[in-house]
């Protein structure tokens, strides 16, 4: 099978990775990536030969005849270059998130009714990974009765990352929601199976930030003892100088159509053992709680004693969800079905757009005035 990739960033060029780990015959035969030189370097890393480069995405899926098309630009292009792909009926892998603003996210709605029934895998690996799909098949057991509340945590411990380089550009990035929680409100949509209507939000920037001069360099500072300090030619900017862009924490409250509520909550101060990314589901009957860190998946039973305990092994990216995505692309352009839809992918996009809005207005957002129909949440 051939592949044609717009965008050949670093995030990208993992998947092309774990494809070829699992099928060695398959080519990356074209690259449309105004980068030849970072992209070609990214794919000579994986051991692959040179694939043929188009300065224009449109040119290369015009001329090439692909099985499959993959999209890791930056993130205010991938509404733009999905709709190109959408057009010409290809199978696509498409990074998340699948929007930055109201405008391509009801562009691309629009697409997503009128496209040729292609089918997309956005890139959400957390719900593929093995100990989200161990706690659905809880939740599928009845065991804990009926979700009827969640509590969901991100504390990352490598939030730097997100005011070094260029994840500070807000305009590229459209915040902290899309970036980090797109994907917690993904598998937890997975693990809900109901409808969200309406969410409010919060932000803050307490900590990275600062009176340090724009487009200084942690190679340039004299603050040698800095925490934040990292060397290296690319992602060293200052975390606390005055164009660091982007919060530092934020929490979200989402209401569902049953009535019941998720609170979540993310930061990006948190460091070494303080990491913790997970949930708990509390239904009736008993709580399941989890950590994608720890690998550990608890059931506790409300009405008679017991704790059961599993303690898993996750090998790979994002908890083994990397290996996952990768196996079920190359399933999707044999014919199968996404088990990571573009429609999966607009409603998480819409429910932090949504959120966004909410925290910049200080008002609730309904989520449901943009669903003309029900999703299909059952997969």
């Amino acid at each position: 099978m051939k592949i044609g990739v717009i965008g050949c960033g670093y995030r990208i060029s993992l998947m092309i990775g774990e494809l070829l780990r699992l099928d060695p015959s398959l080519r990356i035969a074209a690259v449309a990536d105004p980068d030849r030189e970072g992209s070609s370097r990214r794919l000579a890393g994986i051991g692959l030969p040179k694939p043929r480069y188009y300065p224009d995405p449109d040119e290369m899926l015009d001329r090439e005849e692909l099985d499959g098309v993959m999209i890791g630009t930056r993130c205010s292009l991938h509404t733009e270059m999905a709709l190109k792909v959408l057009e010409r009926g290809t199978p696509l892998f498409l990074e998340k998130p699948v929007a930055t603003t109201m405008e391509d996210w009801r562009r691309l709605k629009e697409a997503s009714r009128n496209r040729s029934g292609a089918p997309v895998v956005v890139s959400f690996p957390l719900r593929a990974s093995g100990i989200v799909r161990r706690v659905k098949s809880i939740v599928d057991s009845g065991r804990i009765g009926t979700i009827e509340h969640v509590q969901a945590v991100n504390n990352v411990p490598y939030g730097g990352v997100y005011f070094h380089d260029w994840y500070r550009d807000e305009a590229e990035t459209g915040g902290l929601f899309l970036q980090k929680a797109t994907h917690d409100f993904d598998y937890l949509q997975w693990l809900i199976g109901a409808a969200p209507v309406q969410v409010c939000a919060m932000v803050s920037k307490q900590v990275f930030k600062g009176g340090k001069p724009a487009g200084l360099r942690c190679s340039a500072c004299d603050e040698k003892d800095c925490a934040e300090r990292v060397t290296g030619s690319r992602g060293d900017y200052c975390c606390f100088a005055v164009d660091t862009g982007n919060e530092d924490s934020g929490s979200a409250l989402v209401q569902y159509e049953t009535g019941m509520h998720v609170s979540y909550s993310q930061n990006f101060f948190t460091r070494r053992e303080a990491g913790a990314r997970g949930a708990r589901l509390i239904g009736y009957k008993g709580t399941i709680e989890f950590d994608f860190y720890t690998q550990q998946v608890r059931v506790i039973s409300h009405h008679a004693p017991g704790v059961e305990t599993d303690q898993l092994k996750a090998a790979g990216r994002h908890f083994g969800g990397d290996t996952e995505l990768a196996r079920n692309f190359l399933d999707v352009m044999r014919g199968g079905r996404s088990q990571s839809t573009l429609e999966d992918g607009l409603l998480s996009a819409l429910i932090c757009l949504r959120a966004r809005e909410s925290a910049r207005t200080g008002t609730y957002q309904s989520i449901r005035e943009e669903m003309e129909c029900r999703w299909t949440l059952d997969r």
